[in-house]
Order: C-alpha cells, then structure tokens, then sequence
C-alpha cells in the first residue's frame, strides 16, 4: 500500500478511488492528530453471567466475565475484569450495579482507573426490589498503560449479591468517542 499525499486545502472533502472501483470519500479535519473512521474506534460491552456477593463496606471489583461485544480485544472477560485501549483518546464509560433487595444502607459503584476511583454513583439502598448504582463519564485513556475496571460497595450491614440477568442488570460498556 502507497502513501496519499494531499496538497492544497487542509480540510474538505476528497475523494478516493480504490484499484476495486468504489468511490470512498473521506473528510479530514483542519486541526492535527489522528484521522479515525467508525471501523477503528475501540468499543466494548460485558456484565456478569452470575450473582456476585459483596462484603458488607468493602469495595469489589465486579467480574464481567461475558462480553456481549468488544471491537478491538480490549476487554480482559477472564483475569482481571478490565478495559486496556490501545487507541489513545476519550472514552464514554457507562455502568450500573444492581443489587437484590435489601432496605439498609447505601449501594455505590465506581470505575477505577489504574486503580484509583474516578467516577462514581452512589444512592441509599431502600427499594424492596433492589437498588442500582449506574452512571457515566468522559474519561481520556493513553492507549498503552490506562486501564479502567468497575468496582462495587455497599452498606448493608451484612453479605448482599448483585443481580445479573443477562447483561440488562449490571453492565460495564464503552465506546471511543474522540481520538487524542
């Protein structure tokens, strides 16, 4: 495969013709860095195929050991329940933790990054059909070292499992949202 050179305008539309005759047009941004397309963006979604008991004020890591999908074989689903890009860039990071009723204390979940918390959910455990602890965040990953992992806590003053039907309860997904 050659190299494309471009000359003139910094940004627009060109056009490109491949030896199989399809005509692919690609947009380039004006500003430097690393030109993505949809094919090439990290992204994943895993959960727990089982209950996971916790301890009571404890923080656990969550084993998401099934994967529904993940794009580029960033998810580790079998040691240590984590997401290691190898694309530098901002990451969308969503996740829930729900656990089986219980009307004391507080249920929270969290996403480490290298092992420090980074963003965090956390509500009082008071519904008779279980509570969740779900959130979001924006969250730059170096494609290299940076790893994220999805961990647990809960204040019920005794062991309470989590409920993991089929991915829909609690789930650890992701999805790049913006080179670096």
């Amino acid at each position: 495969m050659g190299n494309i050179v471009l000359q003139g305008a910094t940004s627009g539309a060109t056009t490109l013709t491949p030896t199989d005759a399809v005509t692919i047009t690609a947009t380039f941004p004006s500003l430097g860095g690393t030109v993505m397309v949809s094919g090439n963006m990290p992204a994943f979604s895993a959960y727990p195929n089982a209950n996971q008991t916790l301890s009571n004020t404890t923080w656990t890591k969550i084993q998401c050991n099934t994967k529904i999908f993940d794009t580029n074989n960033n998810f580790d689903a079998t040691t240590n329940y984590r997401f290691t890009p190898t694309v530098a860039g901002y990451y969308q990071i969503n996740f829930a933790v729900i656990f089986v009723a219980n009307g004391t204390g507080i249920v929270a979940a969290t996403i480490y990054k290298n092992g420090v918390q980074n963003v965090s959910a956390q509500i009082p455990n008071n519904s008779a059909n279980g509570s969740a602890a779900n959130g979001s965040g924006l969250i730059y990953l170096n494609g290299s070292t940076d790893y994220i992992e999805l961990w647990a806590l809960q204040t019920s003053g005794g062991n309470l499992a989590t409920n993991s039907t089929v991915g829909t309860q609690t789930y650890f997904n992701g999805s790049m949202v913006r080179s670096a």
